[in-house]
């Protein structure tokens, strides 16, 4: 068996690459003919840089991690301030801005600085958390002032960043130009965060939550995704994603818009319960991706500019993604732009500048030889100093907002915001409402508009929704804050579901949800159209969650709407309708004795057999729930995802629903016996009665002796790496040879290649697109260099004095599957379960590829270099 690293967000391969070996000069990225890059500063002064940000003026925030994602030993992160007195793309002055660890995002607004990072007890050392802070730099000396301010605390799971690091947490945070703070979360999710309100918030998995810059008004945005890293939000606070999925379960980097309210399904919706979620808009294969950022800047050359882009540090690369609009929401292609190696974040100020940080091979714990940061300009760029916001007049101010530089829209808008003036609030209203000037500009004013005024500005945005050009945007700004919609009315937003726009119909339906009105809501709202497309994947057959749909989002956000309404009562009564497929797609999620009982007398009276089955399926989907979320447990990197819930338990409508179906069963007879038992197991209920055994088809494994194999010393085994990795080098390799020797040597065993294999240990199929020749040779060579996440060695000791050792395979609530190195698969009870303990080797064994001549492991290499399915 060998074992690569395919590991997702943040857990490093560890490369020595030729540059390592014969300590040659710092490698320069991959460079578009229309840009300029050069070394901003190196691993000297900015080692294992996980993420940065620019201030407007150009100085550069670098977070310097050498925690890593899996170290665990506080007192090795800061901030550091860069500055380039003389513009000509080299820093000439460093400062420490402040102490964190594990910094994994910031944003730089005038003389603060936001910092999200992990937190460390000072009595014990263990992590306590993350948290999301501001420092203050009020006299401008490039250092933080005094302590970190918390904005919300413990915004990631406690256990598993002391278990594992923070491989799995609270990401890279970017501000709007709504003036909301959009937070990345991995997901390990976070129970009871805590903003400056005293509010509390809880999330059972990954994806975007946004918080006011003062902590206040926290709230989740989007949920259903894996480890988001950063978010791209564009001028029209379109939000943009490149998130990871599982470590070789076949699902690969996507590219997702995110909509507010929406679900994105990861992990239990993802394979048999498609239907009911956001897709992503592409599967993009394999990789990572960390840093985002949407440029929108005037001096950028046109074919890259108006577009996110997304950093993949799997692939070490800066890719382009650009969209199409496609009703409510995008289609897009994607493009690659700047090669950088284990590139992790970018950002731009307001000259144009963009800065890039690189890990560089800085390892699972960070490095203090490793990593940098390189500046990339157009090559016409000249330097144009960015203004100090705070000593210009509003009139300034008003120009600056109005400018085709998003960095110069955001300044001036929070500083407009801070100034709370009469005349900072006519100068805002006056840019929303000129109807000459550009929509990102007008809508710009809307939203800093909306900031100032407050309660007070109701009656100016519903004029400024009279106009169709912005009527999404001011619809959007009415109900953005939650704390002022009491004169809100609903009348626009009833009316918004019958506009031609499919974007304004979204924000109307999402507008709705927030303002909490669900008599009025609930009618309109059940009478949105379901396509054709809602439609559950057929048995054993995963479903189609990265291909776009622009037809599901109206619908899904109007169930979004009446789960998060309560409208049980509506929904009930609209099971006869014409709505009934709406009506029964958001009983799904209604967990009260109300809709139970509902569906069964609806079930009763109802004629049509389709509706009547289709009520079943229902109850079927309410039979049980997901336990409530607290933070004792995560469901790992390889997480079961058959749905429809991840820890499922009995509620107190569990017995009604089962001995309706019960007695249903039994009234529809052997006809129907499929239809039940398929429906017991779809939805997991394990009621007895319609169990069926199983048939299993026993899977011939192949049986390799890894001994024999490692013992035996060929060209390999007799030379050292640095040889072996330059011979390889100048070997082109026979990919057909190297199959055979795949097979021979033992690699079969745990690794597959092709998507419609049975999933075993780290994904073969796409290694080609992750990894390059040297890194493939490095891996099999140094195993224990690159553990794959989700694939480090696992120690479990279990009732009746039993111990196994290999990876997970597969884990659920109830069991544990393990493959050993010999390609022995073992099912654990996870209630036999005594102790469990993860190991720190690689469970593939030094030497298998010792047996081999320079040209056979060239072939083999060759081989994996062309698998990138």
């Amino acid at each position: 068996m060998i074992k690569f690293s395919l590991s997702l967000i943040y857990l490093s391969l560890i490369f020595l690459g030729f540059k390592t070996l014969f300590n040659e000069p710092q490698p320069k990225p991959a460079t578009p003919a229309e840009l300029t890059i050069t070394n901003f500063a190196g691993p000297d002064v900015t080692p294992s840089p996980a993420c940065l940000a620019v201030a407007p003026t150009g100085e550069v925030y670098v977070g310097v991690d050498m925690i890593g994602s899996l170290g665990k030993d506080p007192g090795k992160g800061h901030i550091l301030k860069l500055i380039d007195k003389d513009n000509d793309g080299k820093m000439d002055q460093h400062i420490d801005f402040a102490a964190v660890d594990n910094p994994r995002g910031i944003i730089v607004q005038g003389n603060q600085v936001f910092v999200l990072h992990t937190t460390f007890s000072k009595e014990t050392g263990k992590a306590t958390g993350m948290n999301l802070v501001v420092f203050e730099d009020k006299d401008g000396d490039g250092k933080a002032d005094g302590p970190e301010k918390p904005l919300i605390e413990h915004i990631s799971n406690e256990k598993y960043i002391r278990e594992r690091g923070t491989d799995h947490a609270t990401n890279g945070i970017r501000m709007g130009i709504d003036g909301w703070i959009y937070i990345s979360v991995g997901d390990f999710g976070f129970h009871d965060a805590i903003d400056r309100s005293g509010k509390k918030l809880t999330m059972l998995g990954g994806g975007i939550v946004r918080v006011r810059p003062d902590g206040t008004e926290m709230e989740i945005f989007t949920h259903g995704t894996r480890n988001v890293y950063d978010v791209a939000i564009d001028p029209l606070m379109n939000v943009f994603t490149r998130e990871n999925t599982n470590d070789g379960g076949g699902w690969n980097v996507r590219f997702s818009h995110h909509i507010q309210s929406g679900e994105y399904g990861y992990p239990v919706l993802f394979q048999n319960f498609t239907d009911e979620i956001i897709p992503a808009l592409a599967d993009l294969g394999g990789g990572s991706g960390t840093g985002a950022l949407f440029m929108d800047e005037p001096n950028w050359p046109a074919q890259y500019n108006h577009v996110p882009m997304m950093a993949d540090w799997g692939r070490s690369m800066l890719y382009i993604h650009r969209v199409t609009a496609d009703g409510p929401t995008f289609t897009q292609k994607d493009e690659e732009f700047i090669k950088l190696p284990q590139i992790t974040d970018l950002d731009v100020d307001g000259s144009g500048r963009l800065y890039l940080s690189a890990w560089d091979g800085a390892g699972y714990s960070g490095s203090p030889d490793k990593g940098y940061i390189v500046r990339a300009v157009p090559n016409d760029w000249k330097y144009k100093a960015f203004p100090d916001v705070k000593k210009l007049s509003v009139k300034k101010l008003t120009e600056l907002l109005k400018s085709n530089s998003a960095v110069g829209r955001l300044s001036a808008s929070q500083e407009l915001v801070a100034r709370s003036s009469k005349q900072a609030i006519d100068a805002a209203l006056k840019t929303a409402s000129d109807q000459a000037l550009p929509l990102e500009v007008r809508v710009a004013g809307i939203y800093t508009y909306a900031q100032l005024a407050k309660a007070n500005g109701t009656a100016a945005l519903l004029e400024l929704a009279k106009d169709n050009t912005v009527k999404e945007f001011a619809l959007k700004a009415l109900t953005d804050r939650k704390i002022y919609l009491a004169n809100v009315p609903i009348e626009p937003f009833v009316q918004g579901l019958q506009d031609a726009s499919p974007r304004v119909h979204a924000v109307s339906i999402i507008a709705l949800n927030r303002l909490g009105k669900v008599d009025e809501a609930a009618k309109v709202l059940l009478a949105t159209k379901v396509p054709a497309s809602f439609t559950a994947p057929a048995k054993g057959t995963e479903g189609p969650h990265a291909t776009p749909n622009a037809d599901i989002i109206l619908p899904h956000l109007a169930v979004r709407a009446l789960v998060d309404l309560h409208a049980t009562d509506a929904t009930v009564a609209a099971i006869q309708t014409e709505n009934a497929d709406l009506a029964l797609w958001a009983l799904r999620y209604m967990h009260n004795a109300k809709a139970v009982n509902g569906l069964i007398d609806n079930y009763k009276t109802a004629k049509d057999e389709k509706l009547k089955k289709q009520i079943l399926i229902t109850l079927a989907r309410l039979y049980k729930k997901e336990i409530a979320y607290d933070a004792t447990w995560w469901w790992g990197t390889r997480p079961d995802s058959h749905g429809p819930y991840f820890k499922a338990v009995n509620w107190e409508e569990s017995p009604v629903i089962e001995k309706f179906l019960k007695e249903e069963a039994l009234k529809l007879g052997a006809k129907e016996k499929q239809f039940f038992v398929d429906l017991n197991s779809r939805h997991r209920m394990d009621i007895a009665e319609f169990a069926e055994e199983e048939k299993i088809a026993a899977a011939e494994e192949p049986k390799i002796d890894l001994e024999k194999i490692k013992n035996q010393k060929g060209q390999v085994g007799k030379s050292s790496i640095e040889d072996v990795l330059l011979a390889i080098n100048k070997l082109p390799g026979n990919p057909v040879k190297g199959r055979t020797i795949f097979n021979n040597q033992g690699c079969i065993a745990c690794h597959s290649l092709n998507k419609t294999d049975k999933m075993k240990g780290p994904f073969m199929g796409q290694i080609g697109s992750i990894m390059n020749r040297e890194q493939i040779a490095e891996s099999i060579l140094k195993p224990n260099a690159s553990i794959s996440q989700g694939f480090a060695s696992v120690m479990i000791s279990a009732k009746g004095d039993k111990t196994y050792m290999g990876f997970v395979q597969e884990e659920t609530a109830a069991k544990v599957v393990l493959r050993n190195i010999a390609g022995e698969v073992f099912t654990i009870k996870t209630g036999d379960i005594l102790s469990r303990k993860e190991l720190e080797n690689s469970m593939m064994p030094e030497g298998l590829a010792n047996s081999l001549s320079y040209e056979e492991l060239a072939s083999l290499v060759t081989f994996l270099s062309e698998q990138k399915k």
